[in-house]
């Protein structure tokens, strides 16, 4: 019986060489992959709408499930039986069939990240959030949030990738806001699709914004794709450990 689910999870990307399955290294994709088929007994196709980089996490990555196998399970089932077998830092939060069709990257409408920083020493959220020593003047960053929204050339917010090396370097950006929480701020930025690293060097570069190393004009050229003071955007990337996949949207049909 020919089945197609949608799984959604969540996990503490610590230990882990990111999402995507690597010879010789722990990745979330592996340790899902090796639950799933203990579970079904059966080998199946794994593809998530996101690429994670070691270190980060997330709170609603998704990812499709392609598989032959005598018999449909019932989601809480299957639930229950693949988290039994994964490592207590990734949880299966949600599993459903859907049709054969669906792609967990080539329906998703957006992905939302979200960035952490820390105003303070955090005993218990350290590995979730990037503590900033100096300190962030929130209105600079809010202006800067602002500016991001819309269609530009992320290229000097971009590593190379060597799975992509023709890829376009325009983004539009859906939404982005930046908010204070507490000791917390709060960077969310929403778009259909990422370059690779993309994300963390807008959240380093904000933070240098932010401490006053940075004007919002010299901004406003780096999201022209100009770098007029030759400054070194990838010298700036946020670290991995403050960053989150929030969400991933998707038609009604998936939602």
């Amino acid at each position: 019986m020919r089945q197609n689910w949608k799984l959604t999870l969540e996990y503490d990307g610590t230990r882990y060489h990111g999402w995507q399955e690597q010879q010789n290294a722990r990745t979330i994709m592996g340790e899902l992959r090796r639950a799933v088929e203990a579970y079904l007994g059966v080998p199946v196709e794994l593809q998530g709408a996101g690429r994670t980089d070691a270190g980060v996490h997330a709170l609603g990555q998704v990812a499709h499930c392609r598989f032959d196998a005598p018999r449909q399970p019932s989601p809480g089932e299957f639930i229950r039986a693949v988290n039994e077998k994964l490592p207590g830092d990734i949880a299966l939060l949600a599993a459903r069939p859907v049709d054969w069709e669906f792609h967990a990257r080539h329906h998703a409408l957006s992905r939302r990240y979200l960035y952490r920083y820390s105003l303070r020493k955090q005993a218990f959220l350290r590995r979730y959030v990037w503590w900033v020593k100096q300190p962030l003047d929130l209105v600079r960053m809010q202006w800067a949030a602002r500016m991001i929204e819309g269609r530009h050339d992320f290229r000097l917010f971009r590593a190379e990738d060597p799975e992509r090396p023709n890829e376009s370097t325009i983004v539009v950006v859906n939404r982005c806001s930046v908010e204070r929480e507490g000791d917390l701020i709060l960077f969310r930025i929403e778009a259909s699709h990422f370059l690779w690293r993309m994300v963390r060097r807008l959240a380093g570069v904000l933070a240098r914004l932010g401490a006053g190393e940075l004007d919002l004009e010299q901004f406003g050229l780096l999201l022209e794709g100009r770098n007029d003071l030759g400054l070194d955007v990838a010298a700036w990337t946020a670290p991995a450990a403050g960053l989150v996949l929030e969400s991933v949207q998707y038609p009604p049909r998936y939602a």
